[in-house]
């Protein structure tokens, strides 16, 4: 069975493939800086996804910015599974530099070394995202199909917080294919989409076959529930458990494509093992829109714990009003299908946070950073 690196393997996706890959035979060598936003102070003590690992896999400490890092782990690799990043649309509108050294700098390292060097790579799979997609895309009653740019703040300030067109005309929300314009509305969205265009320009070049999926909202047992800049599943949760009122952007009917975290490792390690896969882009998800009211209720529901949901009217900077997968290339070409809807998504991830300790509630300071910088309206 082939060697496969995966960076930022500790992390709540990578730690999940890598134990899937282990069981199938593959030897794995993870690549991860134990961040602490996501790991703890003492991830020993504090991750239990890096405990999960770290006897089972040939572990690096390290960061994807630096090239001696990058060197120890290349070797002897067969397949690179790049999903090292810093994560969060929000986050990432104020801390500009950080997401572009770790993901665009550390994207460039890693194929500067495959370009100048000598390694056993045949593959390179790398993490991209919904978010290069913008806005999405839409049907207009008279133009057909459109790609709307940023909504409006001022309508937004005044509580209208629909997509619309220059005419302003009320559009119709359809799956986005892989097809579909890219245009990011956050820095984390223009970062993913330079690792993605660097990965799929580069690797042919040197031999090499790229993959790259775009990850829709992906969450299950495991995810941080201490980091208060990604994953509204895990913010709710420790915001109902610590007795706090879910305070929600816009109007709550904002969507998202909810996707499971095994049917994420099912989709990419059907990248890895399928030749069907080489230079193809992939959206990973359901096909299914759920909105945040829908989340905060379904979990207040599943803890039985009853506290009140306050719609707020304020927003984001950067976020997008809605976004769902179409998933006809992937199914077509991989075979892929999501086996876990999202009601029992729900049950099994919020059994598994019942089981965990109660976290420190934090989302009040992260949104007193954005507060201060001009990006929550």
């Amino acid at each position: 069975m082939k060697n496969i690196l995966i960076t930022g393997g500790a992390g709540f996706i990578g730690s999940n493939l890598a134990l899937k890959l282990i069981e199938k035979g593959y030897k794995i060598t993870v690549l991860d800086n134990l961040s602490k936003q996501i790991h703890g102070d003492n991830p020993e003590i504090t991750s239990t996804l890096y405990r999960s690992i770290k006897d089972k896999v040939t572990f690096i400490e390290g960061t994807v910015t630096s090239r001696e890092d990058w060197k120890k782990a290349l070797e002897n690799q067969n397949i690179i599974v790049h999903f090292a990043a810093e994560t969060g649309t929000g986050q990432s509108m104020y801390c500009i530099e950080k997401y572009t050294e770790v993901n665009i700098k550390g994207t460039a390292i890693m194929l500067d070394l495959l370009a100048n060097n000598k390694y056993s790579v045949e593959k390179v799979i790398i993490a991209s995202s919904r978010s290069i997609y913008g806005e999405g895309k839409y049907e207009h009653p008279k133009l057909g199909i459109v790609y709307p740019s940023h909504r409006n703040e001022k309508n937004m300030l005044e509580g209208d917080f629909e997509v619309r067109y220059k005419d302003s005309e009320i559009l119709k929300l359809l799956p986005t294919d892989e097809e579909s314009k890219i245009h990011p509305s956050s820095v984390y969205g223009i970062t993913k989409q330079n690792q993605e265009q660097m990965v799929m320009t580069v690797c042919p070049t040197l031999g090499i076959s790229p993959v790259s999926f775009r990850y829709q909202n992906v969450y299950g047992p495991g995810q941080s529930l201490s980091n208060p800049y990604t994953g509204i599943l895990s913010i709710f949760s420790t915001q109902i458990r610590n007795n706090n009122g879910i305070q929600i952007f816009e109007d709550g009917k904002e969507t998202r494509d909810f996707v499971f975290i095994d049917d994420v490792v099912d989709a990419t390690v059907r990248g890895i093992e399928k030749e069907e896969a080489n230079g193809n882009i992939f959206n990973v998800g359901t096909g299914v829109a759920t909105d945040v009211l829908t989340v905060a209720n379904s979990l207040i529901s599943a803890y039985k714990i009853d506290v009140a949901v306050t719609i707020t009217g304020k927003f984001r900077l950067g976020d997008i009003r809605h976004n769902y997968a179409d998933l006809t290339k992937i199914s077509s070409l991989l075979g892929f299908e999501p086996k876990v809807l999202f009601a029992d998504g729900i049950k099994k991830f919020s059994s598994w946070v019942l089981e965990q300790e109660i976290q420190e509630d934090k989302l009040t300071k992260s949104l007193e950073e954005m507060k201060m910088k001009g990006l929550l309206k």
